[in-house]
């Protein structure tokens, strides 16, 4: 969860990288709408629906921020009000109720009272499947951020089992590369040395587009067009969709980040199917052990759910294993936690406290891959971009302790060993010294 303020208007992110940087857009849509004159003020939620706890969390988060700011106008948007916006238009502390498209329009903030609206209705919320387009948004900055994150793709045509997110951002749906490439351009300009791409289904970028390109494509035309460009990160792909463009630009363009954040969730082939994923456990391996013939030292992160329903414990094992067999280093783990209206609510369920005990013997698992991955890097040299209180992250998103830089700097160092949590680093113009 992260805060974004400007005169008057803050805004409250939670979940993906996608919202961060549509929470700029909102940002400034907000502020064009004159949200930020306002006596008390806006607090603007941007949530997320990927859990049941994400949705709990907004909701207790709002409920404080109405304690605190008793005559702020509070305004609830992103996935979860999408998706579920009779639970947030209840709520006493909310005055208006975004869908995911409003939410990134001037006007639909100007559905206030304050405004002389008289609409009593407190929800603007259409039909997510019914938007064809995503327009490409031009931003300056990400508050407060060392990396910008620019937005490629949006929705998703797959309906993985567990998933409620199509349903709240719609099918999917490119930004034409010409914007993408601008927004590149703009941020980078604007001195940013990281730019992180980004999407819901990132992989599937440019079938809706004229010419079908594909994310390899446009991945190769922004390091040709934008030469300012110091790293270019990709956020989470689909590994069976990753095209030989982008396996090329993987293998030869060094400004292409040596780390991938794989959606794999499981590493059974039965509660692969059972997801709907459209992968199988040895095209997961394979596709690791052959990135890494064209890229060594690559780095893997990948997110899997622990106790799918009908998850059996030699079938929760074969996930266990895949951390190794994979390679993982960076693991995002989720226990199972079923979302009213997917199909996998209404499978046979696995004990919540067996939920519990397998999502913390992955994360255990994950530990025991990313201690050795730290050690692994002891005496080398790494590039990192400072974020904040001296701390950065090298090319392969690994994170370092480092006393020298101002954030957004990208500084040489070598690494001396690790705490465990992070590398420590000494930069090498203090090492000369």
């Amino acid at each position: 969860m992260g805060a974004v303020s400007n005169k008057g208007i803050e805004v409250v992110t939670f979940g993906c990288r996608l919202n961060t940087y549509e929470s700029e857009v909102m940002r400034s849509q907000a502020e064009s709408a004159g949200l930020g004159a306002l006596e008390g003020g806006a607090i603007i939620f941007n949530t997320c629906a990927v859990t049941g706890e994400a949705v709990r969390q907004a909701r207790q988060s709002i409920r404080k921020a109405r304690r605190e700011n008793p005559g702020a106008r509070i305004i609830v948007t992103g996935c979860a009000a999408q998706t579920e916006p009779q639970n947030f238009t209840v709520m006493d502390e909310v005055d208006l109720v975004l869908g995911n498209e409003e939410k990134l329009k001037a006007h639909s903030y100007r559905a206030l009272p304050d405004f002389g609206v008289n609409d009593t209705e407190k929800a603007r919320v259409n039909d997510i499947f019914s938007v064809r387009e995503t327009a490409g948004h031009m931003v300056d900055a990400i508050e407060g951020r060392a990396r910008a994150f620019v937005q490629v793709q949006n929705g998703c045509d797959h309906r993985c089992t567990f998933c409620i997110i199509p349903y709240g951002r719609g099918n999917s749906r490119s930004v034409p590369m010409g914007a993408v490439v601008e927004q590149v351009k703009r941020l980078s300009d604007n001195g940013y040395a990281e730019i992180v791409l980004t999407g819901v289904d990132m992989t599937s970028f440019g079938a809706d587009l004229p010419g079908a390109p594909k994310l390899g494509k446009l991945v190769k035309t922004i390091l040709k067009q934008v030469q300012g460009v110091k790293r270019l990160r990709l956020s989470s792909i689909d590994s069976i969709e990753a095209d030989e463009d982008l396996l090329d630009a993987i293998a030869t363009e060094p400004r292409l980040m040596p780390h991938l954040h794989l959606s794999l969730q499981s590493g059974d082939d039965m509660i692969l199917k059972r997801m709907k994923r459209r992968h199988s456990r040895d095209q997961s391996i394979r596709f690791c052990e052959d990135v890494r013939k064209l890229r060594p030292g690559i780095v893997f992160g990948a997110d899997i759910i622990a106790g799918f329903p009908t998850e059996t414990e030699a079938m929760f094992e074969n996930s266990e294993k895949i951390v190794e067999e994979c390679g993982l280093t960076h693991l995002h783990v989720f226990p199972f936690s079923p979302r009213e209206g997917t199909p996998a609510a209404r499978m046979p369920q696995v004990r919540r406290e067996v939920v519990k005990q397998r999502a913390a013997r992955l994360r255990q698992a994950g530990e025991a891959a990313y201690s050795s991955h730290l050690s692994s890097l002891a005496g080398s040299r790494q590039s990192i971009l400072l974020e904040r209180d001296g701390l950065g992250r090298t090319e392969g998103f690994t994170l370092a302790a480092i006393a020298a830089g101002a954030p957004g700097e990208i500084v040489e160092a070598d690494i001396a060993g690790h705490d465990g949590a992070r590398l420590i680093a000494a930069p090498l113009a203090a090492r000369a010294a």
